[in-house]
C-alpha cells in the first residue's frame, strides 16, 4: 500500500490514508478463516502502514486456551506474550479496556521488568489498544517504535480506529472458522449416513475420487436441480440399482 501522499510533518494518518489502511485490512482478511493467519496478516499490514511504528504485535486471550501472539518481527514476539506478568502495557490495555501508551520508554516507570526487556530489544515507544473480538476472545494491538516520541499522542486515534476495525474483522474470521468446522462435522456425518453415504460411494466408484469430492458433486447436483440432497442421493442409488438389475 502506497502512503507516500501523507504529510511527513504529520505524525498520524490522514483520512484518506486511514481509509486505505482499513480497506486493505478488510481485503486481506475478508476470506480468511484461520484466526492465527489473520493475526499474522494484520500485524504485517499495520507495521508497513502506520507512520512511526517500527513493529506491530497482537496479543489474543482466548477462553480456555493459552494466550495467542502474533508479531511482525519474531525477535519482539515475547513483548506481546504474558511471560512478564500483568505489569505490561499490553495487559494494562486489556485489563482496563483503554488505550495505554508510552512515548519514551527510557523514562518509563510503570512496567519495570517489561520496559527493561523492551529497551534491550531496541524499543523506545509503545501504544497498546484493546481489541474486543467476541465473547470468547479479547486482546490488544501493539505498536512499537525504535525512537522516542515517534508514537505521538495524535497517533492514538489511528490506533483506536485500527483496534475497532480489527475487532470486527477478527470476529468475522472466527465466525467463518466456526462455520467451516460445523460444515466439516456435517460432512463427516453425511459420509456415513444411509442413502447419502451410498450415493457418495457410487460417485467415488464412478469417478475414482475421494469422499469429500464425491459429496461436493452430490451437493452441486442438488443445488442445480433445486431439490434436497437426500432426494438426489436416493435417485442416484435407485438409478444405479436398476441398471445393475437390468
Amino acid at each position: 500500500m502506497n502512503l507516500d501522499t501523507r504529510d511527513p510533518m504529520n505524525d498520524t494518518l490522514g483520512v484518506l490514508e486511514t481509509a486505505a489502511l482499513l480497506r486493505e485490512l478488510t481485503a486481506r482478511l475478508i476470506a480468511v478463516d484461520d484466526f492465527d493467519r489473520a493475526l499474522a496478516e494484520l500485524v504485517r499490514i499495520v507495521r508497513d502502514a502506520v507512520p512511526g511504528a517500527t513493529w506491530c504485535g497482537f496479543t489474543a486471550l482466548r477462553a480456555g486456551e493459552p494466550a495467542g501472539v502474533a508479531a511482525s518481527d519474531d525477535r519482539l514476539a515475547e513483548l506481546d506474550d504474558l511471560r512478564h506478568g500483568p505489569d505490561t502495557p499490553v495487559m494494562t490495555a486489556i485489563r482496563r479496556r483503554e488505550m495505554t501508551s508510552s512515548e519514551d520508554l527510557t523514562a518509563e516507570e510503570r512496567w519495570p521488568a517489561w520496559t527493561a526487556r523492551a529497551r534491550a530489544l531496541g524499543v523506545r515507544g509503545v501504544i497498546s489498544a484493546p481489541v474486543d473480538v467476541d465473547e470468547q476472545v479479547i486482546g490488544a494491538i501493539n505498536l512499537y517504535a525504535d525512537s522516542t516520541a515517534a508514537l505521538a499522542p495524535r497517533l492514538q486515534l489511528t490506533a483506536m480506529l485500527l483496534a475497532e476495525h480489527a475487532g470486527l474483522l477478527l470476529a468475522a474470521v472466527r465466525d467463518r472458522a466456526r462455520q467451516a468446522a460445523e460444515a466439516g462435522e456435517r460432512d463427516s456425518s453425511l459420509l456415513g449416513e444411509g442413502v447419502v453415504g451410498q450415493a457418495i460411494g457410487v460417485i467415488m466408484t464412478q469417478r475414482g475420487c475421494p469422499a469429500p469430492e464425491a459429496l461436493a458433486v452430490l451437493r452441486s447436483a442438488a443445488s442445480s436441480l433445486d431439490i434436497p440432497l437426500g432426494e438426489v442421493a436416493e435417485r442416484l442409488v435407485r438409478t444405479v440399482s436398476r441398471s445393475r438389475e437390468g
